[in-house]
């Protein structure tokens, strides 16, 4: 069902329901309701598309998804408990996550990559995760929204068995500056320390490089934890210590190689650049335009 923004949304508009409607209305279909809904949700555009034979309220948790600008079918198959909350619990997270300083605006998309939010309990799940900003991360109540619309996964990780360990590692690797974690790379504390930060720390070290030098990478390029080790370390390594003949050096002073296209960037420079018979570093190969990197070979720079 496509979204859209005929109708503005308010969380309202999730809990008004007929006084005729039976307490087990999920289970009886649309057409036995005789009497008009009460609800502003018939008057939208996507009422009438819905499938008749499915329950008033489903219809109206169905079409509240939808004018956030959630994919409601996607959002029920990857959460299936959707199916069963009920429209009050959903406004009592909208109205919560408000209260927290997310706008209207930012719910679509929130929802809509993390639909797990939508059954998320207040009290252990929610809350836990606010207070962690507050109280770990330092993060003012003013600027939860930035955080959270920075990486909606936060809100649906678990404080005790994600957050606060993968804070821990990260602390005891080096990483001071909460700011940072907040605010640029808050997917680090999302990620699973034992399936993903340490083995990506692990390869680094199975290519050549001492563990000291490996965690001096990931601290000047923390993107590195968030690459794939067969689809992008392993093909990317290859190619540098093959085709280009490279040094473990040249990567320990630039380990931002790692998030270049190997495709569409890494490969494209390093034959055109052997074309020209120009060496170039890293950083002067890959981090300039077109025009300057054009104008480099031109002129046999290196």
């Amino acid at each position: 069902m496509p979204t859209t923004s005929a109708t503005a949304f308010h969380p309202s508009m999730c809990i008004s329901t007929p006084s005729s409607l039976p307490s087990n209305s999920e289970d009886h279909p649309v057409h036995v309701l005789t009497a008009k809904p009460k609800s502003v949700l018939h008057k939208h555009p996507l009422w009438q598309p819905t499938h008749a034979n499915i329950s008033f309220q489903f219809k109206e948790k169905i079409l509240c998804l939808e004018i956030m600008g959630v994919d409601s079918g996607k959002a029920l198959s990857q959460n299936p408990c959707l199916h069963t909350t009920s429209l009050d619990s959903i406004h009592s997270i909208i109205t919560f996550l408000e209260s927290k300083g997310i706008h209207q605006k930012d719910l679509g998309r929130i929802f809509g990559m993390c639909p797990k939010i939508l059954t998320s309990d207040i009290k252990t799940e929610l809350n836990p995760v606010f207070n962690f900003l507050s109280y770990d991360l330092r993060v003012p109540d003013q600027h939860y929204r930035k955080v959270i619309n920075k990486c909606p996964r936060l809100l649906i990780s678990s404080v005790r068995d994600q957050l606060k360990p993968a804070l821990f590692y990260l602390q005891r690797l080096g990483f001071r500056s909460l700011h940072a974690l907040a605010y640029q790379d808050p997917v680090l504390l999302v990620s699973s320390v034992e399936k993903t930060l340490i083995p990506k720390l692990d390869f680094l070290v199975s290519i050549g490089f001492s563990r000291a030098d490996a965690v001096g990478m990931v601290l000047r390029c923390p993107g590195l934890f968030t690459f794939s080790i067969e689809n992008n370390f392993k093909p990317k390594f290859e190619y540098f210590a093959k085709e280009m003949e490279g040094s473990l050096e040249e990567l320990k002073e630039f380990p931002q190689y790692f998030a270049f296209s190997l495709e569409k960037r890494i490969k494209p420079r390093n034959i055109a650049a052997l074309e020209k018979r120009v060496k170039l570093p890293l950083p002067l190969m890959l981090k300039t335009t077109d025009e300057e990197f054009e104008e480099l070979t031109r002129q046999g720079c290196g």
